[in-house]
């Protein structure tokens, strides 16, 4: 018998990374070298841009799993999960709405700052993961680890690219 509510929760997540990846499109690579991600300085340590679709798949479907896992214990929709699964909702939006903001709007401060701002959604998320199933938690630690590095990541592009992309850049995107 499938649990329907386990693949529901498993796939939540990622349906909304994959929208967010829509908004990426021709900004991150062309065959051209000419998207917008690839003009800007990067550090050294900036993982290659086919890194982040099977970690953020990875992710998702871990932070999918805790969430139905925090639905199982709390059994169903009931007062003690309202808490917990509410954080998760709301780091999801968080998560979810970065991508346009850095990729398709091109805000890369404003992006940091939003991803602060997840930082902070995800760590109390999994805080109460923690207490309403400590398995939850932990499957929501790799995530953790991922957005500290993501946010490094996102502040050190800021840094490098605060005077903006040099015109002659800008004249190969037009």
């Amino acid at each position: 018998m499938v649990n329907w509510t386990m693949v529901a929760g498993l796939i939540l997540p990622n349906v909304g990374g994959w929208l967010g990846a829509l908004t990426m499109a021709g900004q991150v690579k062309r065959p051209d070298g000419k998207a917008w991600y690839q003009l800007l300085k990067k550090p050294s340590w900036n993982p290659p841009s086919w890194v982040f679709g099977p970690a953020w798949t990875a992710l998702y479907t871990g932070m999918g799993y805790a969430s139905y896992l925090v639905l199982k214990t709390s059994g169903g929709f009931t007062q003690q999960a309202l808490i917990p699964l509410s954080l998760y909702g709301g780091q999801l939006l968080l998560n979810w709405t970065w991508s346009p903001v850095f990729f398709r709007f091109h805000q890369i401060k404003l992006a940091f700052f939003h991803m602060l701002a997840l930082d902070a959604a995800a760590a109390a998320c999994t805080i109460s993961f923690m207490f309403a199933n400590r398995t939850a938690g932990y499957l929501m630690l790799p995530y953790l680890a991922w957005l500290g590095f993501a946010t490094c990541l996102n502040y050190t592009i800021w840094q490098l690219n605060k005077d903006g992309i040099s015109e002659k850049d800008k004249a190969i995107l037009t």
